[in-house]
């Protein structure tokens, strides 16, 4: 019996390498090939995960309306939506300082992301109410006592009546929205930003035309005019999209600074503490400060028109 077994092979020891090597490469294509379909899976999996019905379209409505009250000193513009990873989907901005309209190169501007995680939760935010500019420390001193008539009148006298200027205009009073407009058309200007909050040291509720990217659609399905809802901080577009608002959209609203009770109730006041004057001189700033409607002016920006004769 033992006569017919096979004869043992001589041990082979390169044959033996490269069976070993064969079987090492082997082990790691099919480990590396299952991490990358892992990855892949994990990748769109979450991203299929966040970007579910509507998640994208509100992350840019809410976070991205959100970020511009939360830097008014800043024309903010949604760039792009929505990158995601396995973790976060995040927006990009566009953010340029506010200057004084038409008498200045465009200053440019800077690319920042906003980002939310895996949970809905709005991570570390860029620029601010602490952005440090002279227009947010105008908007932060509405309703105190800093920058008083008289001595802003002075200022204003003293400089050329021909420079443009940048400056809040504060209301001793607030005024509804259809006597603020009146008030523009009075003194021919438009308001930029408008304050529907006074609240001292702290950044105020705002809102601009343009904030939301849904404005320009309801003006056009109410038949709005679109010049005079420009220059008047558009307050029906403010209110419309407070109204699509959520309670689980709170936490994240004060990471902005806002919550949904202060903004639910600036809406449903609609009373303008403030405003923004991007287009006017300092001559008619001088004609602004004499209304007794007005409490006082801040200067953020002043700007010469270096083509100007």
């Amino acid at each position: 019996m033992t006569n017919d077994l096979p004869e043992m092979p001589d041990f082979d020891p390169k044959a033996t390498r490269n069976a070993v090597r064969r079987g090492v490469f082997r082990t790691a294509a099919i480990v590396l090939t299952a991490l990358v379909l892992l990855a892949a899976a994990l990748t769109w999996g979450s991203a299929l995960v966040q970007t579910r019905g509507d998640r994208e379209q509100r992350m840019a409505a809410v976070l991205g309306t959100a970020f511009k009250m939360y830097s008014p000193a800043y024309a903010v513009s949604v760039s792009a939506c929505c990158e995601t990873t396995p973790v976060s989907m995040s927006l990009e901005v566009q953010a340029a300082p506010l200057r004084p309209v038409g008498d200045f190169w465009p200053a440019g501007g800077a690319a920042y992301t906003i980002s939310q995680n895996l949970f809905g939760r709005v991570g570390r935010l860029p620029l601010g109410s602490t952005a440090n500019t002279r227009l947010s420390t105008a908007l932060y001193d509405v309703g105190t006592t800093l920058a008083p008539k008289e001595e802003v009148r002075k200022v204003l006298d003293r400089l050329p009546g021909d420079l443009r200027a940048l400056a809040v205009v504060e209301f001793a009073t607030p005024l509804p929205e259809s006597d603020m407009k009146a008030f523009l058309k009075t003194h021919g200007t438009c308001a930029e930003r408008v304050a529907y909050e006074r609240r001292p040291g702290a950044l105020s509720i705002n809102w601009g035309f343009g904030y939301w990217s849904g404005a320009r659609t309801n003006l056009g399905e109410k038949g709005g005019d679109m010049t005079e809802e420009a220059c008047g901080g558009g307050l029906r577009d403010f209110r419309a999209w407070v109204g699509l608002l959520r309670e689980h959209d709170d936490a994240n609203l004060r990471a902005f600074d806002l919550s949904l009770d202060r903004l639910r109730e600036a809406a449903d006041g609609g009373l303008a503490h403030a405003y923004v004057d991007q287009v006017g001189s300092i001559e008619k700033l001088r004609e602004v400060i004499r209304d007794p409607r007005v409490r006082t002016v801040r200067l953020a920006d002043v700007a010469f028109d270096l083509d100007k004769p």
